[in-house]
C-alpha cells in the first residue's frame, strides 16, 4: 500500500485547497516495490505522473477518498504514506462559485481537520507489519519528524525540508531525506527520487527479512 500526491479539497464549484506535491516520490516508491516483486496498490491524488508498470492504481481527489481507499487496501504487509494530504478541508463546501463581495471584503472560510490517514493505519486492527510515514517540514525537520513518528505510531518516518527556495522538493526530481526510526536519525545524501525509492525498498526488504 502506497499513497502518493496531493489531495484537492473543494472550496466551491471552481476552487480547491491543495499544495505543490507532484507525487513523484510516492510513484517512484511504488514502482521500486513492484520491480522487487511486491504486489502494490498505489492510491494517488491528482498528479501528472504516469502510473507505474505492474502497479494497481486507485485514483482519488480528497483526503476522505484517500482514507477510504487506504483502508480498503488492508490487510497489507507494508504501508508507505508518502502523499502530501491536506491537513484541512472546508467545513461547508459551496456548490456554487463564491462571489467577491462588492464592498471589497473577503469571505470567511470555515475549515475542519481532515482524517489522519497515517495514524488510522497505525492503529488499525490489521495494522501492516511496517508502516512508513513522511514528514514534509519547513523548520526543525528532524525534531518534528521524530515527534510525529511517536505521535502517529509509525515504525519509520522519512523527513524532508520542503521550505528551501534554492532547492525545492515539491515538483523536483531530487530529494534529500532523513530516515527516522526507533534507533534514531539517519541522514541520506541528496539523490534522485528514484534512487531514494530504491534505497528505501532495499531497507524495507532487509527489515522484513530480519
Amino acid at each position: 500500500l502506497v499513497t502518493s500526491g496531493p489531495t484537492h479539497e473543494p472550496i466551491d464549484a471552481v476552487r480547491y485547497i491543495a499544495n505543490h506535491s507532484s507525487g513523484k516520490q510516492g510513484h517512484a516508491i511504488a514502482a521500486a516495490l513492484a520491480r522487487e516483486g511486491a504486489t502494490v496498490t498505489l492510491i494517488s491524488g491528482p498528479v501528472d505522473e504516469p502510473p507505474p508498470r505492474g502497479v494497481a492504481v486507485v485514483s482519488v481527489r480528497t483526503a476522505r477518498e484517500m482514507e477510504a481507499a487506504s483502508l480498503a487496501a488492508l490487510p497489507s504487509d507494508i504501508a508507505v504514506c508518502a502523499a502530501a494530504v491536506g491537513d484541512f478541508s472546508m467545513a461547508n463546501e459551496s456548490s456554487q462559485k463564491i462571489k467577491k463581495p462588492d464592498d471589497g471584503s473577503a469571505p470567511t472560510l470555515a475549515l475542519k481537520q481532515n482524517p489522519d490517514i497515517l495514524a488510522t493505519i497505525c492503529q488499525h486492527q490489521v495494522r501492516p507489519r511496517l508502516v512508513i510515514g513522511f514528514a514534509a517540514e519547513t523548520q526543525n525537520v528532524v525534531d518534528y519528524a521524530m515527534a510525529k513518528r511517536l505521535r502517529k505510531g509509525a515504525d519509520w518516518m522519512l523527513a524532508n525540508d520542503v521550505g528551501k527556495t534554492d532547492s525545492p522538493v515539491f515538483g523536483s526530481d531530487h530529494n534529500m531525506v532523513h530516515l527516522i526510526t526507533e534507533m534514531g536519525n539517519e541522514a541520506w545524501p541528496e539523490a534522485s527520487k528514484q534512487e531514494i525509492a530504491d534505497h528505501l525498498v532495499d531497507r524495507i526488504a532487509k527489515e522484513l527479512n530480519r
